[in-house]
This record gives structure tokens, sequence and C-alpha cells, in this order.
């Protein structure tokens, strides 16, 4: 191919089919999470921290503190029983305001406060198809990645669950989705300007400066949106902000800018720093403006007392609040109530991967035959557990590993979104063994795993006319299949349905999950 051609390279021309499948099987996905959504109607697990933090911020622009008995008062349907004083909370508000427009919408119940999270679940397998369709030039592909994602145990159960995690990991598979938008949008400015100029390269000159970046700009929006979800975001900002100067240094290598090529690093790392980190902090910034604007926030008033502190001085009472606030969540984070804390679903991350550890988000034990449905001569159980489907997981870690040997190995950028893209969500935890982590944070890692595993599989299937294309296509479908067939299995523990004990017991394949 021609510098041109290999710089046009990304650009699809089945756009109807492309959003045709992607509609529908994000829509599939809605309907499979949204059904029976209310149930159980209690808070499980962290619900009740944000359902209830996501009212107090509907009601007042700030989290309050709650009785030890509100829980049950919440489910009996008298919600307003929070305290005057506010709470000391320890992540930004962003998911916090998204679950509360499902209570605005539908009350403080449990399909209101869970509702958002099944929206924002059934879009996370939007952007997973999106980006896996742009990375393999695919909708094949694009479409096997989000129906791997779709038929996920752990991404079905936070899409059904108030927590943050699943807006912090749509938002991160959003952002990345920019950038690797922004890639093929760089290299075809470049491929019209070569046009334009009715060259064949750049002949050893850095060419046109670029100025219009829109999909970084979105991928700067969209990592803001992730931090102010939860902080770790930070990290899948700092690698992908890095790689995107990187792909711009490539593509103008290819253009024919030879050495000047690295004269990118400045040109186009400048202003990519402004819009994506600088941008990324004005979004996170903006979503504490209610807690800035309003004066009962937890330690709102610290500026005001103490007003001759250097921080103070330079940013304002308010700002200065908001800059100490964050260091005390910072040191709550890092600090020895944590590390010294303990909790029975505590997992390594080293075996989150293979789902060594899933997390127990609701269980009734013990039910007696002839109660609740039990029919004996066992007894009977109710739980929901955070796991995600075992085949499916245990396939992409396998697909990791083929993913980052085709990446290094066979030079294909493509492969490597995924490796990078898993890692930085993954590896900082280890820095954090000392607290308690919880295998749901993987949630983050489960669309780029799923990604790569889709890649693989457009590996196996191979050329479209190759004579392998039956083989590999028999591969792929039992492979899917064997995912539907896990998923179908392991669903009763995923939605609290009863189930004698040995039933149960027959679906926990390792006595850690247990």
């Amino acid at each position: 191919m021609s510098t041109v051609q290999r710089l046009r390279d990304g650009r699809m021309t089945d756009a109807a089919v492309g959003w045709a499948v992607t509609l529908t099987i994000t829509l599939l996905a809605f309907l499979i999470r949204i059904q029976n959504l209310g149930y159980p109607k209690n808070l499980v697990f962290d619900e009740t921290y944000y359902a209830k933090d996501a009212w107090s911020l509907l009601k007042f622009g700030y989290e309050r503190n709650w009785p030890d008995d509100a829980n049950a008062q919440v489910v009996a349907g008298t919600p307003d029983v929070y305290s005057s004083t506010a709470e000391f909370v320890v992540h930004p508000p962003l998911g916090k305001w998204l679950i509360a427009v499902g209570e605005h919408w539908f009350g403080m119940n449990a399909f209101g406060w869970r509702f958002m999270a099944c929206v924002f679940g059934s879009l996370l397998v939007f952007a997973t198809i999106r980006l896996a369709r742009r990375l393999s030039r695919s909708t094949l592909i694009g479409g096997i990645a989000g129906l791997l994602l779709t038929l996920d145990g752990l991404a079905f159960v936070m899409s059904r669950t108030a927590l943050l995690d699943i807006f912090q990991s749509f938002f991160l598979v959003a952002a990345v989705a920019c950038c690797v938008a922004d890639r093929d949008w760089y290299r075809h400015r470049l491929a019209d300007a070569l046009e334009h100029r009715g060259q064949h390269d750049f002949h050893g000159e850095f060419g046109p400066i670029v100025w219009l970046r829109p999909w970084r700009f979105a991928a700067g929006v969209m990592f803001g949106a992730a931090l102010a979800c939860k902080w770790n975001s930070v990290f899948v900002l700092a690698v992908f902000g890095v790689l995107s100067v990187l792909w711009d240094v490539g593509a103008r290598r290819l253009a024919g800018a030879n050495w000047r090529s690295w004269l990118a690093v400045l040109i186009d790392g400048i202003p990519a720093f402004v819009r994506m980190v600088v941008v990324a902090v004005a979004v996170y910034v903006s979503t504490w403006i209610p807690w800035l604007l309003g004066t009962g926030g937890y330690n709102r008033d610290w500026g005001l007392k103490n007003p001759d502190h250097p921080w103070v001085k330079a940013f304002g009472e308010g700002f200065a609040s908001l800059i100490y606030f964050h260091k005390e969540i910072y040191e709550f984070h890092t600090g020895d109530y944590i590390n010294k804390a303990t909790h029975p679903y505590d997992a390594h991350p080293l075996g989150w991967l293979a789902m060594v550890r899933p997390t127990g988000f609701d269980a009734v034990n013990d039910i007696k035959p002839g109660t609740d449905g039990c029919v004996g001569p066992e007894n009977c159980i109710r739980v929901i557990s955070a796991m995600g489907t075992p085949v499916l997981w245990w396939m992409a870690a396998i697909a990791l590993v083929v993913c980052a040997v085709w990446w290094i190995g066979g030079r294909d950028w493509r492969f490597g979104v995924p490796v990078l893209g898993a890692m930085a969500t993954y590896l900082p935890w280890f820095n954090y063994t000392d607290r308690p982590l919880f295998f749901f944070y993987s949630i983050t890692i489960i669309p780029f795993t799923v990604i790569g595993l889709a890649l693989v599989m457009g590996l196996i299937l191979g050329p479209a006319n190759s004579p392998g294309r039956r083989r590999g296509a028999m591969i792929v479908g039992v492979a899917i299949a064997l995912v539907a067939l896990n998923f179908a299995y392991i669903y009763p523990v995923l939605t609290d349905q009863l189930l004698p004990y040995s039933e149960w017991l027959s679906r926990m394949w390792l006595r850690s999950w247990i």
C-alpha cells in the first residue's frame, strides 16, 4: 500500500451494519439486565452507602449521615431519615449523582437506585463494541466482544447494583475508544494533507500541524468523568495520554517526517496535555460545583476557619476547603485505618484474572423447607455473587497473553490497546494490597480482556476467504456457546434466585468461591 493508503487504514464502509449490530446487542444487554431489577428490595453490599449518598445529594447537594436503622426505613418506604450533619465521603460525587438520577425518576427504592447502573452497564457494552470494532476493523469482531461482555456475570451484577464502578468502567472504555478514534482521525488528516500537496510523503518535513482534535478533547471529558467516579482512573489517563502522543510520532514517521516526527512530542504533545489532562481536571472539578456553591458539605467551612492558611490565600476559601477535603480522602485511602481493616471477601489482585475470590453481595442462608418457596428436603439459599462467567474469564486471561505476544512480537499496535487498558486498571492495585481489595474492582478490567479475546478470535477466524475460515468459525462458535451456557448456569447465583443448597454448591467450582 502507498503511504496515503496506510494512513487511511481504519476507514470502514459498513457504517449502517455496524450501528445496527451495536444497537441490537446493546438493547439485548439492557433487556437482560433490567429484568426484575428491583429485586431484592433491600440495599445489597455497598448500596448501603451510595444509594443513600445519592438521595442526600439529590436533596441537599452534599452527602449526609444516616442513622443506624436507616436501611430498614428506606426499604419500608420512609427514606427521609437522614441526619442534619454532613458525611465524610471517600469517593468523588459523579457516580452518586448518576445514581440520584434514577432515584429522582423512580423514587428511593431498589429499582430507582439501580436504574442508572443498568443504563450505564448497557452503555459499557455499547462502548466495548465500538472500541473493538475500530481496533479490529471488523463489525463481526466488535459484535463478538459486545456479546461476550453481555454474557459476563460480573458485568451483569455490576449493572444491577448501585455502586460507582460500573460508571467508572463505562467512562474509561469510552475514553480509550476516543483515543483510538483520534489516532485514526489524525492519520486521515495527514493523508488529506499529502493528497492536497500531491506528494507521496513529507520528504523529511514535519508536515502541517493538526489543530482540531475533537476526539482527543472528548477523551479528556471521558477521563475527567471517570476520575469523578473513582480516582484510580488516573492510571489509565496517564498510560493512554502518553500512548496517544506516541501514536502521533508514529503517524508522522509513516508520513515521511523522518527524525522530525519526534517533534510531535512537543508540537502535538503539549496541546494533548491540555485537551486530555487539563480538560479532565476541569470536568472533575465541575462535578464538585454543588459542594462548592453550598455551605453544608463536609469540611466546607475549613477555609473560613483557616483564613491565614496559604491555600486559602492562594485559592480562596472554597477551593482551599476542597483541596483540604481531598487531602483527608487521600489519607483515608492510604492511612492506618484502611490498612489495618479486614474483610471476609478480601481478594488479592494476584487472583483476579483467574477469578479466585468473587465478592458476595447478598445472601440469605439456611432457608428451611416450607419457607420462602423452599420445597426441601434440604435447606435452600439465595445469593448474589459478583462473579464473572468462569469460562469467559479463563479464556480472556489466556487471550491477554496472546495479545501481548502479538503486540510485541508481531508489532501489531491493535493488540496493545487491550493489554495496556487491562494492565492500567489492574497492576496499580498491587501497590495497595495492605488494605482490603475486592474482585468486583475488576469490572474495569473485563471490557479490555474481552476485547483482547475477541481480537484473538479474529485471528482464529482468519480472513473472510481463507481455507480455514470454516474451521475457525466452528472454534469461535463453540467458545461463544460455552460462554452463553456457562452464563445461563450461574444466572441463579447472580440474581438471588432460590436454590437448594446442593445446586448452589454445584456452581461453586472452587472452594474459594464460597
